[in-house]
């Protein structure tokens, strides 16, 4: 697919009240996805909360580390948690992570590309997702 024909898509979303397009010719897969403002001002608002659930709930619920940093895959693609089969994965909840650390490998149209921890810490989350399909982001893992 030319880069012609991708613009033209791309328009086309933008004009259009349509948020995600794939459209697939020869072996070549293109998927546009556009937020609405509804979503936007959605994660605009969860992000600027400063309110604990854990306190407002009250002390029967386990307290979650106060400051995490999610990871989300940047492309869709399929995920891999080890660096090849049989091999044990890239990290494990718990572990202790360096930033620029490999956490998982995301293979999408044939290119493998890794994602590398944004900061150091501890691995607090881990997606349960393992040689299966992830989508612009999908939550991956979180660090404390």
């Amino acid at each position: 697919m030319d880069l012609s024909k991708i613009k033209t898509l791309i328009d086309f979303v933008g004009r259009s009240n349509i948020t995600e397009l794939t459209v697939t010719e020869k072996d070549v897969t293109v998927r546009i996805f556009r937020t609405s403002p509804g979503q936007e001002a959605a994660a605009e608002q969860e992000a600027g909360s400063t309110t604990n659930p854990a306190q407002d709930a009250g002390a029967d619920m386990p307290s979650r580390p106060e400051k995490t940093y999610a990871v989300k895959a940047p492309v869709f693609g399929v995920l891999h948690r080890t660096p090849a089969p049989g091999e044990p994965p890239f990290v494990a909840i718990g572990d202790e992570v360096e930033e620029g650390q490999t956490l998982f490998i995301i293979e999408a149209m044939k290119v493998f590309n890794t994602i590398a921890a944004p900061r150091a810490g501890r691995i607090t989350h881990l997606t349960e997702i393992d040689d299966g399909e992830v989508e612009t982001g999908d939550l991956l893992a979180e660090i404390a």
